[in-house]
């Protein structure tokens, strides 16, 4: 009889044996309650725990992406947006994580989500569509703040969407075109002016050289290609007037 005591015996402890075996992965850590009360974190390997008596919960401990839903915020200067925004954390305390906060990726996220709405209703627009990044590392450190005393490190939180009403699109739109159309004014005029004081030169060295102007008007000429269905009016240079009244006025001293 005491044989068959025996063998339920081994059984029941080779049952046991392997009913508290635990692998914790590389990336992973244990958290271990005996009869509810924390004992201890394992590290990485194969554990052995008390059925029954004691439990283990395991903590991921790579970095976790959690979404930021969109959400309307009012910036300082009233313009209402639609922002959405991604957290990127990692545990840093698995016994803190599991032990000081009730779900901590939906506490991380809710945390970010109120600094988010807090520090966009203290900048302006403008400031926000320039500084996206400076404004997102503000909330992190607003967020990693809170989340440190939870063993949580927030490593980075990006905006990834800002939406404006439809009407500041349009506002915004406009004053771009009008930027464009002013930048192409201004490049125009300082091409006109370029081009009129090189023009300036030109009729100064022109001027001084015998003949100049007259050359000037041939090589003008010859690139005139003639269309019967237009008259072409040749103005003869000053110079020329000059030469002839010249030589009548020696014919008449001879």
């Amino acid at each position: 009889m005491w044989y068959l005591f025996l063998f339920y015996l081994i059984v029941a402890i080779v049952i046991l044996g392997f009913a508290g075996l635990r692998i914790v992965n590389q990336y992973e850590r244990g958290v271990v309650l005996t009869l509810g009360k924390y004992t201890g974190t394992y590290s990485p390997g194969l554990h052995w725990i008390f059925p029954g008596i004691q439990t283990m919960i395991k903590v991921d401990m790579r970095i976790v992406a959690v979404d930021v839903p969109r959400q309307e915020a009012i910036t300082k200067d009233n313009v209402p947006v639609g922002v959405n925004a991604v957290v990127y954390f990692k545990v840093e305390r698995a016994e803190d994580a599991v032990l000081k906060v009730n779900n901590y990726h939906y506490a991380v996220s809710q945390y970010a989500l109120a600094a988010l709405r807090d520090i966009i209703g203290g900048v302006e627009l403008d400031t926000l569509l320039a500084e996206r990044e400076r404004i997102a590392s503000e909330i992190k450190k607003v967020v990693d703040i809170e989340t440190e005393a939870w063993g949580i490190d927030v490593t980075a939180i990006k905006m990834q969407d800002i939406e404006l009403p439809a009407a500041m699109k349009r506002a915004m739109a406009a004053q771009a075109e009008s930027e464009r159309a002013k930048r192409a004014i201004i490049i125009k005029s300082e091409g006109e002016i370029k081009a009129a004081e090189n023009l300036k030169i030109a009729a100064q060295i022109l001027g001084e050289v015998p003949g100049g102007l007259s050359l000037r008007t041939l090589e003008t000429i010859e690139k005139i290609q003639p269309d019967p269905s237009k008259t072409v009016i040749f103005a003869l240079p000053v110079e020329i007037f000059e030469g002839i009244k010249t030589l009548a006025t020696r014919k008449r001293e001879w």
